[in-house]
C-alpha cells in the first residue's frame, strides 16, 4: 500500500509511505539543493523518531561532506596507478555542476543528507548509508559507454560548467523540487541510455534493497528525487541477486583485448616485413618515424598543458612505448610525473569546484592541470598513433 501523507501529520507530496511487510518507510524525495529540502529533513526526523535513518551516501560521499582535511587523505597517485584519473574527472566534474546550481540558490548541494545524518545523531538514531559506493558507479557508468559517447559526456558537463548565464526564477524554483543531477541525467537519457541506466536505475534497486535490510520497524529514507519513482517500483521486487552483479567492475571483453593488442602487433609486424622485404634502412625508417609521430604530438600537448619540463620530457619518451600497449597510456605517464614533480595542494582540491567553471583555471589550479597534461598527452598519442601507423601501413602496401 502507497499514501502520499502520514496518518500523522501533513507533509509535502514528495513525502511517501511504503508499508513493507509490517514495516513503514517514509520515502523523502529532495533536492540536493534546496533549502526547503534541507528543512524537510530535520522536521520529519525530529517528528517521527525513527528506528533508522538511511540516506543516499555511501561511505566516501559520506566522509566528503563531514570531513574538512578528506582532500588530505586523497592518494592521487595511488587513484593515477589504479587508472581511476578519468573516474575521478567525472566525479569532480558532476560535483561542481551541483555546486555551481547551489551556489545561486544558496545553498550547499548534499546539505539536506548531511542535516539527515547530523539530526540522527543529535537523536542517536542510527544511521544507515544505503548507496552505492560511487567509485563503483562511476567504473560502471565510465566502462559502459562507448568513446563517442565518453566524448559526449565530458563535452556536456564542460559546457554546463562553462555556462555562465543566470538561471530564471522558474527555473530555480524547478531546481528546488528537483534532484539537479538526476534531472540532467535524465535529459542525456536517450542519447546515453547505459550511464542513465549506472547513475540512476541501478541504483534505485541497490537503495531499495539496502533499505530493505536496515533494521527496524519504522524508517526514514532520504534520497534524491529522481529516485523516488524507481525506488517505489522496485521496492516490491526481490532484487537481492542482482546486488553482486551490479556492484560489480566489468571485466574488458576478450573482443576489445584482442583489439587493444591488434594495432601494437600490427605495427611491430609490419616493420618487421618492411624489413624483410626492403631492408634494414627502410624499417629504421619506418621506426624512426613512429616515435616522431608519437613523442611529438604527447610533448606538444603536455607543453600546453603547461605540464612540468619532466613531464613533457616524460611524455616525450613514453608515447611512443606505451602506444604499442593496451595496458598503459602515455596520458598516464604524463600525469604521475606531473603530480610527482608538481603535486597539488589542499587548498586547490578545496577550490577545484570553482576553478573548474573558468577557462584560466584549468591551468592555475594544480590538480586541473594534472587532468589537463592527462587529456592533452593521451590525446597526442591518440593522434601519434593514428598518424604514424597509418604511413607504416602504406609504406607496408606500396
Amino acid at each position: 500500500m502507497l499514501q502520499k501523507h502520514f496518518p500523522s501529520k501533513e507533509y509535502p507530496e514528495d513525502v511517501f509511505v511504503i508499508h513493507h511487510l509490517n514495516r513503514t518507510i517514509l520515502l523523502v524525495g529532495t533536492a540536493h539543493i534546496s533549502q526547503q529540502s534541507v528543512d524537510l529533513v530535520r522536521d520529519i526526523i525530529l517528528h517521527e523518531q525513527p528506528d533508522a535513518v538511511c540516506i543516499e551516501l555511501d561511505d566516501k560521499r559520506y566522509q566528503t561532506l563531514t570531513e574538512k582535511k578528506r582532500w588530505q587523505a586523497l592518494d592521487l597517485k595511488q587513484i593515477i596507478k589504479d587508472k581511476q584519473l578519468s573516474t575521478l574527472m567525472v566525479n569532480l566534474l558532476m560535483a561542481s555542476y551541483q555546486k555551481k546550481l547551489g551556489q545561486q540558490i544558496g545553498v550547499k548541494p548534499g546539505a539536506e543528507l548531511l542535516m539527515a545524518a547530523q539530526t540522527a545523531k543529535e537523536q542517536n538514531i542510527p544511521i544507515s548509508l544505503c548507496d552505492r559506493d560511487v567509485r563503483i558507479t562511476l567504473r560502471r557508468a565510465w566502462k559502459s559507454t562507448s568513446l563517442f559517447k565518453k566524448g559526449y559526456l565530458l563535452a556536456t558537463l564542460f559546457t554546463s560548467l562553462f555556462d555562465n548565464s543566470e538561471i530564471s526564477e522558474e527555473k530555480l524554483a524547478e531546481l528546488k523540487q528537483k534532484d539537479a543531477l538526476s534531472e540532467l541525467m535524465g535529459e542525456m537519457g536517450e542519447i546515453l541510455p547505459n550511464v542513465k541506466k549506472v547513475l540512476i536505475d541501478e541504483r534505485d534497486i541497490y537503495l531499495s534493497e539496502r533499505i530493505k535490510a536496515t533494521t527496524g520497524d519504522n524508517l526514514v529514507a532520504i534520497v534524491g528525487a529522481g529516485h523516488v519513482a524507481g525506488i517505489i517500483k522496485q521496492f516490491g521486487l526481490d532484487n537481492s541477486g542482482l546486488l553482486q552483479e551490479i556492484t560489480t567492475i566489468p571485466q574488458i571483453s576478450k573482443g576489445w583485448r584482442v583489439a587493444g593488442w591488434s594495432i601494437p602487433l600490427l605495427i611491430i609486424g609490419s616493420i618487421i616485413i618492411i624489413g624483410l622485404q626492403k631492408g634494414s634502412a627502410d624499417a629504421g625508417a619506418s621506426l624512426l618515424y613512429w616515435i616522431l609521430a608519437n613523442s611529438i604530438p604527447s610533448a606538444i600537448g603536455s607543453m600546453i598543458a603547461l605540464g612540468h619540463p619532466l613531464t613533457i620530457i616524460g611524455a616525450l619518451v613514453a608515447a611512443p612505448i606505451t602506444s604499442l600497449t593496451p595496458v598503459i597510456g602515455a596520458g598516464y605517464v604524463a600525469a604521475f610525473i606531473q603530480v610527482m614533480m608538481s603535486p597539488p595542494l589542499v587548498k586547490e582540491f578545496e577550490t577545484v569546484g570553482e576553478d573548474m567553471g573558468t577557462f584560466a583555471g584549468w591551468w592555475h589550479n594544480k590538480l586541473l592541470r594534472v587532468f589537463l597534461v592527462f587529456l592533452l598527452t593521451g590525446l597526442g598519442s591518440s593522434l601519434g598513433t593514428y598518424i604514424g601507423g597509418y604511413e607504416i601501413i602504406k609504406k607496408l602496401v606500396h
